[in-house]
């Protein structure tokens, strides 16, 4: 290939790559001009080389500044020294504008460098963000980290999420119905492998796309929900647009179907659709926990073909505490008016193979303790 283009540069009458940039007047153009696709067209301004001296560039030649050092994970890094060096929680309150992306990301790169993908204790360091963050808040966020956005997020909140937590709620002062009002842009979760999130509104298009293992509670989706994931929780409390769970061959998604028409709305080709067994009665201290929203905590995942209701009222009961949502809050009120409206989204695959792993498990279980039973006693 270097031998051809060496050929090329010398027929023209060149010998150092760089005499070609910008030389757009050797450009042969005419069989692209000439094609029948391009008739009509006018190409003269693209292939247009404009007149200019010697001291204007018409390459790249000099590095651009993306002011790096005055992006806002830098105050997160500085205020968040006693946590990231002696792993002492730190509670941060800051303003946040659209322009600020990737806002968490650059902090957490300081806690892996540290602490690996393990991260720090949860919570260690929670920030509270007020306003509009910029395009890919809370990506790649490490475990110990929680971002509280009181305001809104743009596209591609929480990609490749790594652990950490993301609120995302608005102003208590904010005149909006939170379940019917757009709080977070599309692609929400894209790759995400662990964490959780908890939206106080509705998510546009593609909300977790390729996740494959955080966990989610959002109060809306547009089209394309839950596509291509392949791990992880979904929970959406309120309507979806088309095409749910397409290619979607692993995880769960609870979907809250009042309408009674969510199957129209899904694609069939990968899943099923469950309802939700009512597997123990909501008792007085459920009642208690929602009153005081203290119910909060870790979601079993060990077995994703059961224990449906508690795992879908434990997220549930996570996105009342972090949110104050008055959606949440309803349903779990009325939880026996509202779990029979949930629909449990389960990859066909996905639940062979769970099936299959746990029949394997359980067999070699059962091996053991046929061997312990056969083995003498040791004197």
């Amino acid at each position: 290939m270097a031998e051809e283009v060496r050929e090329y540069m010398a027929a023209l009458g060149f010998t150092k790559l760089e005499e070609l940039i910008g030389r757009s007047e050797i450009l042969d153009k005419s069989e692209a001009i000439d094609h029948w696709k391009a008739r009509g067209l006018d190409f003269s301004r693209i292939f247009h080389k404009p007149q200019v001296g010697p001291e204007v560039s018409l390459s790249n030649t000099e590095r651009q500044d993306h002011e790096l050092e005055e992006v806002l994970d830098r105050k997160f890094i500085e205020l968040s020294k006693d946590a990231l060096e002696n792993r002492k929680p730190v509670k941060l309150d800051l303003p946040i504008k659209n322009i600020d992306r990737t806002a968490g990301a650059m902090l957490s790169g300081e806690v892996a460098t540290r602490y690996g993908h393990k991260g720090l204790s949860e919570d260690t360091i929670w920030i509270t963000l007020r306003g509009s963050a910029g395009q890919s808040f809370g990506a790649w966020l490490a475990h110990g980290v929680t971002l509280d956005l009181i305001g809104e997020g743009n596209d591609y909140v929480g990609k490749g999420l790594s652990g950490g937590r993301i609120i995302v709620r608005p102003p208590e002062e904010a005149k909006i119905v939170p379940e019917e009002s757009i709080i977070v842009g599309n692609t929400v979760l894209y790759g995400a492998i662990t964490g959780e999130c908890y939206f106080h509104g509705v998510a546009g298009e593609r909300f977790g796309v390729r996740n494959s293992g955080a966990l989610a509670v959002v109060e809306g989706t547009g089209d394309h929900g839950c596509e291509y994931m392949t791990g992880g929780v979904v929970v959406v409390l309120g309507g979806t647009g088309r095409n749910f769970a397409a290619g979607m061959s692993g995880g769960v998604a609870y979907v809250l179907d009042e309408a009674g028409d969510f199957e129209q709305r899904c694609n069939m080709a990968m899943v099923d659709l469950e309802p939700i067994p009512a597997e123990e009665q909501f008792n007085a201290q459920d009642q208690h926990q929602i009153n005081d929203m203290e119910s909060h905590g870790l979601v079993d995942l060990t077995d994703m073909t059961k224990d449906d209701e508690k795992r879908l009222r434990q997220l549930i009961q996570n996105h009342l505490h972090y949110t104050g949502s008055k959606r949440a809050r309803q349903i779990l009120e009325n939880w026996g008016e509202y779990l029979p409206k949930f629909i449990k989204v389960m990859p066909v695959e996905y639940r062979r193979a769970l099936e299959e792993m746990a029949e394997a498990q359980a067999a070699e279980d059962t091996g053991l303790a046929e061997l312990e039973v056969g083995m003498p006693d040791a004197k």
